[in-house]
């Protein structure tokens, strides 16, 4: 799998955003990545040494539209941590 195939997108909302004092990045990743191809992913795209990653896998959950019940779709995230003093600059002047 090529690293860009690792990472599907950023995540920006507030709770995200608020990681990101603590050097923490959060990204949706792929379905079947492990947690050391997420770390090589994120340190040959973006240039920064990451310390750690943590991943947890996101239930869809359960909506009605017109009535019928029906349910947003499940995805892997991941929270990355790089080291102090690295920035990844895809999240700045977000």
């Amino acid at each position: 799998m090529d690293y860009s195939d690792i990472l599907i997108q950023p995540v920006v909302t507030e709770k995200a955003n608020a990681l990101r004092e603590q050097n923490k990045y959060v990204f949706v990743v792929h379905p079947s990545a492990t947690k050391t191809e997420i770390k090589e992913a994120v340190a040959k795209l973006y240039n920064v040494k990451v310390v750690d990653c943590t991943t947890m896998n996101v239930m869809g959950k359960m909506k009605r539209l017109r009535g019928k019940p029906g349910r947003t779709s499940s995805y892997k995230k991941a929270i990355v941590r790089v080291a102090p003093g690295e920035v990844i600059q895809a999240f700045e002047g977000v």
